[in-house]
């Protein structure tokens, strides 16, 4: 039965448990260790960026959290209520976008290109939570950033990085949906929809109306024909996980420049990330994912069975992340709702952390008189990488063994007398055994807590 991850009072702001959050340790460590694999370095930017800056497209101003000092002047409470200088306030950042922006501008006669970024930070918004959505929460995102110009074989790349990545997670089977700006451009053109943009955002609602209520948006508002409305219908109902879907697409009337390079960028994104992960990815070409701001290759990422969740992984290319006077700075990105997929994983019991510590023996104490004997095989085994706690009061060994047992503590160390070796319980089969705090090795499934998909049970030995 699915388990609910206990959550702050304050809602919107999740608090995790001590084995929770070694489920949510777990997967930003994977993505660190996959990305550094691939050669992207880790930034991290201020929390706080100016207001302006937040709402120059205007498009969350309301989700956006002001800051400001508790005795701030009367000036400055002035300015942040009517808007009279939003260039003096500050705002916590919403995304890591925004700020990769004023990174990549600040910092570009230090920085090689193309910058290979990966960021793993909290944002914050003020939306109303739900299932998945909260106002404080981790984002991990992965960017490419070029100057001027930007190979097109990178959109595959990132996709490979992303694939990946979640391969590694403890998770059902998971899809990467991918379509390109161009050949959906291009197959409106081509049926005589100049104004591509809003037949996708009409489109955009098929999962919400269903195709008869976005026949009739075709239709009624972009004057679309009934031949035209089921053409662009039939378009984004195809999803295949090779190049057979540009036959497709030519049957249904696409023709053109446009749609054969759109055909030919989402043919290499496919081919290369199925040969790099076999069986992640999919051309999907109901795919819009904001298109007046991307322009190349767009991503989305689907969990079997947890549909309702959305997409927990998007992005794709972008020509203009920032731009100044000298230089234009394209690049390709994708970005986890990394708190979201962590809520989802803990509440339908996806996965779970072995033990609730991280560790692996507590060493019993005698009597107080006999703790720096204890400590001093804490420190032995800790020095070989062995995480290692010592009983916090000297009270009979079967109180201390309980106190392991409710901490998660696989084993129990008894020192010897006078400088002795002593013995190691592992306190979930009985089995004692003297053991030398120089050499003595438990099992790699118990040297660290492991994080197993959900119903796994965990190591026994």
């Amino acid at each position: 039965m699915a388990k609910t991850p206990k959550k702050s009072g304050l809602s919107g702001f999740p608090e995790w448990l001590p084995a929770e959050r070694l489920v949510e340790q777990h997967v930003i460590d994977v993505f660190r260790e996959v990305a550094e694999l691939h050669g992207f370095s880790g930034i991290e930017t201020r929390s706080v960026e100016p207001l302006e800056q937040l709402l120059r497209k205007g498009e969350i101003d309301k989700e956006v959290y002001v800051l400001r000092r508790l005795h701030a002047e009367e000036s400055e409470i002035a300015a942040d209520d009517s808007g009279a200088d939003p260039a003096r306030a500050l705002g916590l950042h919403f995304d890591l976008t925004v700020p990769l922006a004023r990174y990549v501008l600040e910092h570009q006669n230090d920085l090689a290109f193309p910058l290979r970024r990966f960021q793993i930070q909290k944002v914050w918004r003020g939306e109303r939570p739900q299932d998945g959505r909260f106002r404080e929460f981790y984002q991990a995102d992965l960017d490419v950033i070029g100057q001027d110009t930007l190979p097109g074989h990178i959109e595959a790349e990132v996709a490979v990085v992303m694939a990946e990545i979640l391969d590694r997670l403890p998770l059902p089977t998971v899809t990467i949906h991918a379509n390109t700006r161009r050949l959906s451009e291009g197959f409106f053109r081509s049926l005589g929809l100049e104004d591509h943009a809003a037949v996708l955002r009409c489109l955009d609602k098929l999962p919400k109306i269903g195709p008869d209520a976005v026949r009739e948006l075709l239709v009624g508002e972009i004057a679309a024909t009934e031949q035209q409305a089921q053409a662009c219908l039939d378009f984004a109902s195809i999803r295949t996980r090779d190049g057979s879907f540009a036959q497709r697409v030519r049957e249904l009337g696409g023709t053109g420049e446009m749609v054969e390079q759109g055909i030919a960028e989402l043919t290499a994104v496919l081919e290369r990330v199925e040969a790099a992960v076999p069986g992640v990815i999919l051309a999907d070409l109901s795919i819009a994912r904001g298109l007046d701001y991307y322009t190349g290759t767009v991503f989305e990422t689907f969990v079997a069975g947890h549909e309702s969740l959305g997409s927990i992984c998007s992005g794709g290319r972008y020509d203009s992340l920032a731009t100044d006077n000298r230089h234009t700075y394209p690049g390709v990105g994708l970005s986890i709702g990394l708190s979201r997929l962590v809520s989802r994983m803990l509440s339908a019991d996806l996965a779970r952390a072995t033990r609730s510590v991280p560790t692996c023996v507590l060493v019993a104490v005698l009597d107080e008189q006999s703790r720096p004997a204890s400590d001093a095989v804490a420190r032995q085994l800790r020095g070989r990488g062995i995480s290692t706690e010592v009983a916090p009061t000297a009270t009979k060994f079967g109180k201390q063994i309980r106190y392991a047992d409710r901490r998660g503590i696989p084993f129990v160390w008894f020192p010897g007398e006078e400088g002795s070796s002593g013995e190691v319980k592992d306190i979930r089969t009985g089995e004692q055994a003297s053991a030398d705090p120089a050499t003595w090795e438990p099992s790699d499934r118990d040297r660290r807590v492991q994080i197993l998909p959900g119903g796994e049970d965990g190591p026994t030995s």
